[in-house]
């Protein structure tokens, strides 16, 4: 009885949230908004409550996480896990001027032309935990980590893992000779038959190496 509570408990779930093919092996939820203004590489996964107000480019199989907020000009690598309630905030309301209130119930939205905008840039193979928050102008190295609740307002270097409030560097993942070894190797940009030829290199450790290949 149990199994066939959980089948129909899934069996809901699906229709409630269902997902749709969108091209070139997205799949985008009927809850997520904006897709319109998203440039996709392919194989994405848009779950829903996603919002995309301006412009995006999503690498190819990136994946988002549920209630990802994209507030403006986003370009976001190939191989990238989005955890969920993120948000990318490339613009900003004016602060030097007599207010920051620039909603259309001021002068019909006139001030919003004050607004500033700086696009924000995440590389390759990049995760972003739970609950980030990534502010305008902000640049992010390939293969870099920022923590789960983090609010990052400077960039961040390849490879380096940042946390807290504001967001700051705790380590960088690799040695330098590792990091410059990968940036060469570039799998991201590699096609499947490529990578399943240097499959065994993904299931190494390298927490004490200092080279990728020995």
């Amino acid at each position: 009885m149990e199994g066939l509570k959980l089948k129909l408990v899934r069996k809901l779930q699906s229709w409630v949230k269902p997902f749709f093919d969108y091209k070139n092996g997205v799949k985008v939820s009927f809850w997520a908004s904006g897709i319109q203004h998203v440039q996709f590489e392919g194989s994405n996964i848009v779950p829903e409550y996603c919002v995309f107000s301006d412009k995006t480019k999503l690498g190819y199989r990136t994946t988002l996480g549920t209630n990802n907020f994209f507030g403006g000009k986003v370009t976001i690598g190939k191989y990238c896990q989005i955890g969920r309630d993120v948000a990318f905030h490339p613009t900003n309301h004016p602060i030097s001027h007599l207010t920051t209130y620039i909603n259309s119930h001021l002068f019909n939205g006139e001030l919003k032309n004050l607004k500033t905008e700086r696009p924000i840039e995440i590389g390759h193979d990049v995760w972003i935990g739970h609950g980030v928050i990534v502010l305008a102008g902000v640049t992010v190295g390939n293969g870099a980590i920022l923590a789960a609740g983090s609010v990052v307002t400077k960039s961040v270097e390849s490879y380096t893992i940042v946390a807290g409030n504001p967001a700051k560097p705790v380590r960088k993942r690799f040695s330098d000779e590792i990091i410059e070894e990968i940036q060469i190797l570039k799998w991201w940009d590699k096609s499947d038959e490529e990578l399943e030829s240097i499959k065994p290199m993904f299931f190494r450790d390298f927490s004490d190496s200092k080279m990728l290949t020995k």
